[in-house]
């Protein structure tokens, strides 16, 4: 495979030189890479979050606690299993590891370096690529949610199963508005390679030229891993631990290991798709052209790209120590009326911008950057301007105070909204009843 040059300069990753034993090793190395970088993350979270709340953290097994996250899978390996005797065994049974073989493969379109010497071979740190690499990503990601919502479903357990519709309704609402802001990613760069949208950030990344869709993709960064404060799949202040409730063992350390490489790649893929990838930035640039070298050759590029995607898994860490997780409520809300008309319109200024560029001719980027600006803006103003929002809010308040509620609406139990109160149960009715007419007889004797 040539390498392709496409119209804004950006250049996909050279294969020609792979053999089938390049491609062993590439794989190899991402499961090792992967299952080592999930056990230094239980670490590093533990350590970061520690940090944030005035505590230790794991700080006795090995240095500073490094060795820690080691006996914790060695304890999730030798716990007791166990299967429901009333569960789907073969859904039981398949789903996790729907879930953990999804994420694994995400990897292997991930641009983590530029084309270096391998045992003599010319070759990309770059397991595969494809003209349509990202519909390859997001259609696995899609396809790992199976995971958890046939889980839930399979152990025919009640809070499993809300578990597992809380996770299918939130695939739909976030990945929805995750596809629709990587779409100006895409057009930009002409191509849905991952190394050709790396190439097409050489002069500037899509973090400035783009911030908008950068805004909206971070977000459902968080929906589309049910991290804080999105969890609602596995919410244990409702619903126990969700579609994994009725899961031990390494049943149970399938889902674990999906949800941490999950999170690894939500930050790879945004260091890919709008930080430059394993490109450096200007500062880098200029440090190392004091002596004339260049910091986007050999194995360099692949410590900025794992600095990078680090970043992100401490911004994980950092909302999880921040934040409280949203009502149900709230949460879809925020992605039906909040996220996707954002997509939606960052989308249509972009196309209108290329169609104003066809046209007549203007610089694309400068009018981009300018717009991406206003854009983000207006974004944060929306998010932030709550002192309408809550002042609608306790007007619906007031209001419902006033209504009668039943706890039901089309024959279905739903709970009760602020300022809604559900009414005594029939058991307290007719006790009150009871003392009422004791009351009376007493008064006519």
């Amino acid at each position: 495979m040539n390498p392709a040059i496409f119209m804004n300069g950006g250049v996909a990753a050279d294969f020609s030189q792979d053999t089938w034993w390049i491609w062993v090793i590439k794989a190899v190395a991402i499961i090792f890479f992967l299952i080592f970088s999930v056990i230094f993350a239980l670490w590093f979270e533990r350590r970061l979050l520690a940090r944030m709340q005035n505590r230790l953290g794991p700080n006795t097994v090995g240095p500073l606690g490094l060795g820690q996250s080691f006996p914790d899978a060695l304890k999730l390996m030798l716990k007791e299993d166990f299967w429901l005797a009333g569960a789907d065994k073969v859904v039981y049974a398949i789903a996790p590891v729907i879930s953990a073989m999804c994420a694994f493969t995400v990897m292997a379109v991930i641009p983590l370096g530029p084309n270096v010497s391998m045992f003599g071979i010319n070759t990309p740190v770059q397991l595969a690529d494809s003209p349509v690499a990202m519909l390859f990503v997001l259609a696995i990601a899609a396809l790992g949610e199976y995971g958890m919502v046939l889980g839930g479903w399979s152990a025919k357990s009640t809070f499993p199963l809300y578990g597992s519709v809380r996770a299918a309704t939130q695939m739909i609402s976030y990945e929805l508005a995750q596809g629709l802001s990587l779409v100006t990613v895409f057009v930009m760069a002409h191509t849905m390679s991952t190394s050709g949208i790396v190439g097409s950030q050489q002069g500037l990344w899509n973090i400035i030229l783009l911030l908008p869709a950068f805004m909206i993709f971070f977000v459902t960064m968080f929906g589309g891993t049910n991290r804080l404060p999105f969890d609602l799949p596995e919410a244990e202040g409702e619903i126990v631990a969700g579609p994994h409730l009725e899961y031990s063992s390494m049943k149970f350390g399938w889902y674990y290991l999906a949800e941490y490489i999950n999170m690894l790649n939500m930050s790879m893929l945004a260091t890919t798709l709008l930080l430059g990838g394993w490109r450096s930035g200007p500062i880098l640039t200029w440090i190392f052209g004091l002596w004339n070298g260049d910091p986007n050759q050999g194995w360099f590029p692949v410590l900025v790209f794992l600095a990078k995607t680090w970043t992100f898994m401490a911004l994980f860490v950092w909302v999880r120590g921040t934040l409280l997780r949203f009502r149900y409520d709230q949460f879809m809300h925020l992605g039906w009326k909040g996220l996707i008309p954002a997509a939606l319109g960052w989308l249509g200024i972009v196309m209108a911008v290329i169609a104003i560029d066809v046209a007549i001719g203007i610089n694309v980027q400068n009018v981009l950057v300018i717009l991406s600006i206003g854009y983000s803006l207006i974004l944060l103003i929306w998010a932030f301007g709550s002192d309408e929002v809550e002042k609608s809010e306790q007007e619906l308040i007031a209001e419902r105070e006033g209504q009668e509620f039943d706890g039901f609406e089309n024959g279905y139990p739903v709970p009760p909204l602020p300022g809604q109160h559900l009414p005594p149960s029939p058991r307290a009715r007719k006790k009150d009843t009871t003392e009422v007419k004791t009351l009376k007889e007493a008064d006519n004797v």
